[in-house]
């Protein structure tokens, strides 16, 4: 076997007071050609990055293969059930209450997992301004649920429509504008308020228990407890929006509505954005 040598190099400076035999100056590597960017990164590549940590992930696919395997089993259970005699408006809450339970799950995650899975670091490092990974975090969530909403009318459309055709039912299409608008609605303010609870409390575990069982715990006691029924009318969003799908709402109950959703929504959006913005990253 030979060697090789190469000729030794020239000795680099050393200071007379230096502790170890390291070189006191380093060489400074070149500078990268091209041009410099000028700008940061765009608003619509934060939400196509987030639209793909909601669904591009194994929990994020099973939760969605789970909402269509629910689906499917409610509209297979009426079509037979009752001769599949049931209105559009039957249909379409047989698939927007799944949806409505279940997606505010993946916004959470959507937000748990940079701390949990450690993604916040390339996240923010590459994105800096948290403000704007927030926001499109958001408007992520918010854009799966109105595609979830527009699929499910598209499927209660379809089921309604099967069962006029190979049932024989008559057709039932009539929907007010105020039932769809709270069909909707819970759909896309259950997702804010996930994707909300998400941001306080950045733990998966914590934000799902929580987002489940504080708001039935206040409606069971809303209506369990004398002295908290009238609380309860004013900050019970299960209860407030019932009117939505009756399909009229007075002022008074507007306003009910308002307040609940300042309650359950909008504050922990905001005091979970504030606390987005400042935690520490690790």
């Amino acid at each position: 076997m030979t060697t090789t040598t190469s000729p030794a190099s020239a000795p680099v400076a050393q200071s007379p007071n230096a502790e170890s035999n390291l070189p006191v100056t380093a060489k400074v590597p070149s500078r990268i050609a091209g041009p410099r960017p000028t700008s940061g990164v765009p608003f619509t590549r934060l939400m196509h990055v987030e639209l793909r940590k909601m669904l591009d992930t194994r929990a994020g696919r099973w939760l969605l293969i789970g909402i269509a395997g629910i689906i499917a089993i409610a509209l297979t259970i009426m079509f037979f059930n009752e001769g599949g005699q049931h209105s559009f408006g039957d249909y379409l809450q047989a698939t927007t209450m799944p949806m409505a339970i279940i997606l505010p799950v993946v916004g959470i995650l959507a937000v748990t997992s940079e701390w949990s899975q450690r993604t916040g670091l390339v996240t923010f490092g590459l994105e800096p301004r948290r403000m704007r990974v927030a926001w499109a975090k958001l408007l992520s969530a918010l854009a799966v649920g109105v595609a979830a909403f527009a699929l499910a009318l598209a499927l209660a459309g379809i089921a309604h429509q099967a069962a006029i055709t190979f049932r024989g039912i008559t057709a039932d299409w009539g929907i007010d504008g105020l039932v769809l608008l709270g069909a909707g609605g819970f759909v896309l303010l259950g997702i804010a308020q996930g994707v909300g609870f998400g941001m306080l409390f950045k733990n998966t575990p914590a934000a799902i228990v929580v987002y489940f069982i504080l708001p039935t715990a206040w409606s069971i006691l809303g209506s369990m407890v004398s002295w908290l029924r009238s609380a309860a009318e004013w900050l019970d969003m299960q209860h407030t929006m019932q009117p939505l799908f009756s399909g009229s709402l007075t002022g008074e109950q507007w306003a009910q509505l308002g307040t609940s959703v300042s309650l359950w929504v909008v504050l922990p959006l905001a005091f979970g954005i504030w606390r987005l913005t400042r935690a520490e990253v690790k």
